[in-house]
């Protein structure tokens, strides 16, 4: 389960880095006009990118609870995927509505993989 470990790694670690890089660069705006809604929004991306660490990691080292944990932050992603385009369209950044794609594909094969090797 190589990819779907490495997929959730890279992606979590992905998550991180872009709210780090935005957070920097003073590139969201929303930490002053929707100040509440947005920290809610950035804790949940956060939760999700170290569950979709721990997950890999735990594919990675054949845990019990890697699988499992995996399946669950995968969900996690998925429902931001689908809620997390409508911001960039608004704004015209349809080159994230692509991305965004991609990962929606990649995410649902790797819990396809995760879920083969579980029997399912």
């Amino acid at each position: 389960m190589i990819f779907p470990a490495v997929f959730g790694i890279v992606v979590g670690i992905g998550m991180i880095g872009q709210w780090t890089f935005s957070y920097i660069s003073k590139q969201i705006p929303e930490l002053t006009t929707e100040r509440v809604r947005v920290l809610f929004h950035i804790a949940a991306e956060l939760i999700t990118a170290l569950a979709l660490i721990a997950g890999g990691v735990g594919l990675l080292g054949g845990s019990a609870w890697g699988a499992p944990l995996y399946l669950i932050a995968s969900g996690m992603l998925l429902y931001t995927i689908i809620v997390s385009p409508g911001y960039f369209a608004w704004k015209g950044q349809y080159v994230w509505l692509g991305i965004f794609g991609a990962l929606l594909v990649l995410t649902l094969v790797s819990v396809g993989v995760v879920l083969r090797s579980m029997g399912g």
